[in-house]
Order: C-alpha cells, then sequence, then structure tokens
C-alpha cells in the first residue's frame, strides 16, 4: 500500500519533467525550422517564385503540424483545446494562401495578418495555461501577442500599394524563431539550476 502510494506521489513530478524535457526539445525545433525558414526566405525564395510560394505555404501547414504533435505529446488534442484550434486555423490558413497566391501577394499578406492575430492570441492562452505547469512561460505570452500585433500590421499594409513579397514576412518568422530559442534556452537554465541545487542538497 505505501509503494503504491509513493508511486502515485512520484507520477505528477515524473509527468512534469517529461513534459519539460520534451517542451525544451520542441522549442529548439520550432526555432531551428523557423530560422531555417527565415534564411531560405532572404536568399533561394527572394529571387525564386515558385520556391517563395511553397515556402508561404509550408509555413502554416508546418505550423499546424508543429501544433498537433504538442497537444498529442502533453495530454492529448481534447486536453488542449487552444493548440486544436491553431492546427485547424493552421491548416486552413495553409489552404487559404495557396489559393490566394493565385490572386496577389496583397491577398497572401492578408490571409497571413488574419492567420497571426488569431494564432497569436491561441498561443498566448496556450503559454498561460503551461505557465502553472512549466514555467519559463513570459516569452512565449510576449510571442503571441507580438504576432497578434504583427497580424493587424499586415492586413492594414496589405491594403496598400507596396510591392509585397515574402521577404516581407520573413521578419514576422525571425521574432517567431528568437522567442522559440529564449523560451528553449530559459527551460535548460532552469533545469541546469534545479540540477545543480538537488546535486549540493
Amino acid at each position: 500500500m505505501l509503494e503504491q502510494m509513493n508511486d502515485q506521489s512520484r507520477a505528477p513530478s515524473s509527468n512534469a519533467l517529461s513534459s519539460g524535457a520534451w517542451l525544451k526539445t520542441y522549442y529548439y525545433l520550432r526555432f531551428a525550422v523557423s530560422a531555417a525558414w527565415v534564411a531560405a526566405a532572404f536568399t533561394v525564395a527572394k529571387s525564386s517564385p515558385p520556391v517563395a510560394a511553397i515556402m508561404l505555404v509550408a509555413y502554416p501547414a508546418w505550423d499546424a503540424l508543429a501544433n498537433y504533435v504538442d497537444a498529442r505529446r502533453t495530454g492529448g488534442l481534447g486536453r488542449n483545446t487552444s493548440q486544436l484550434l491553431n492546427f485547424v486555423v493552421s491548416i486552413i490558413t495553409a489552404i487559404a494562401i495557396a489559393i490566394a497566391l493565385g490572386h496577389s501577394m496583397n491577398a497572401v499578406l492578408s490571409a497571413y495578418g488574419v492567420w497571426a492575430v488569431v494564432s497569436g492570441a491561441l498561443q498566448l492562452v496556450t503559454a498561460a495555461r503551461r505557465w502553472k505547469t512549466n514555467g519559463a512561460q513570459w516569452a512565449m505570452i510576449l510571442s503571441g501577442a507580438q504576432s497578434a500585433l504583427a497580424g493587424l500590421f499586415f492586413v492594414k499594409m496589405a491594403g496598400g500599394t507596396e510591392i509585397i513579397g515574402i521577404a516581407n514576412i520573413a521578419p514576422y518568422a525571425a521574432f517567431g524563431a528568437f522567442y522559440f530559442l529564449v523560451s528553449a534556452i530559459w527551460l535548460s537554465v532552469g533545469d541546469a539550476r534545479r540540477k545543480s541545487t538537488r546535486a549540493v542538497s
């Protein structure tokens, strides 16, 4: 009986550690993919419309996949409503961008703008929910808020006369990469400190 109680008391801690380890990996992966996307946007895609078109559709599609996998690894889609919604919104956005590419880059930027507002708000909700269990979510909250603001700017810009290309969207992805890296490092430093404290005690 005592052993069962000990096992039960250790389970939440074990789950928390597992969740924290996954979250670090997840944030580092999101940073790496976003950074690679930004680099390609400013180099290869800038002078190749077909590559730019593929990348513009792939970015929200990747976000959908990432949210789906993350939700599955942290309790399932049923327990992560904000990520489920983000998954659906990102899939719809990828389809909308594929259609908008047949019209104009202004239409593409409008789609990105709406997506940035909605996905940013949902990311903020996800980060706020995770604060209690994982901590170090302030960067993700800032990222969600900034995403929403950037989305409003995109929508306004899409209504103007400026020539728009993938390079206009790349800074948005760059800021996202930065916040993912900050969150990953913050979690890593926190883990290192806790291990050091346990070793000393």
